[in-house]
């Protein structure tokens, strides 16, 4: 019998966790997230930028 109470329950929380939609009811967060994403990426993609010019200053040139 706690098997069956075991799958209930299971199915239960199963449902509530896909049927909320965590974005819709936050979206001052979900800017918030995207805003530090877009400048995380910004950051990341301008160190390996630094660090390419860098790499080809220190070659030397043909």
């Amino acid at each position: 019998m706690a098997a069956i109470d075991t799958l209930a329950v299971r199915d239960a929380v199963l449902h509530q966790l896909a049927r909320r939609n965590w974005a819709s009811e936050n979206p001052g967060p979900m800017v918030v997230f995207c805003i530090v994403g877009v400048v995380g990426i910004f950051l990341i993609g301008l160190y390996f930028y630094r660090l390419n010019l860098a790499r080809q200053a220190r070659k030397p040139a043909f």
